[in-house]
């Protein structure tokens, strides 16, 4: 169960990840999660945390910051713009980060 929090600022939120431990950079990667530590496909990871930043003047500067935990115990941190979530790379990945997204 993911939980979610508003902040004013994508740093804001990654600092308080960074804090609870979400150290790995996590960046989508040929329908794959990857990070310098390796690479996971949609069923070995969970989305812990999501935080909303939500730009006060230009919608564009909207992002989502996940806190995620691999099966393997990795924890890092995934930013996504407004529009990355609706690039061709859709699969499994984006699909799992959207249900997460909208159910909150």
């Amino acid at each position: 169960m993911s939980t979610v929090y508003h902040y004013a600022t994508v740093l804001k939120a990654i600092q308080e990840l960074r804090e609870k431990g979400f150290n790995e950079d996590f960046n989508l990667e040929d329908n794959y999660l990857a990070s310098n530590s390796g690479r996971w496909s949609d069923e070995e990871f969970e989305i812990a945390h999501i935080y909303f930043y939500e730009g006060a003047t230009n919608p564009d500067d909207e992002a989502t910051v996940y806190g995620i935990e691999s099966a393997s115990g990795h924890k890092g941190i995934l930013v996504t713009g407004n529009d990355a979530l609706t690039d061709a790379e859709s699969g499994a990945i984006i699909k799992k980060l959207l249900k997460h997204r909208n159910d909150k």
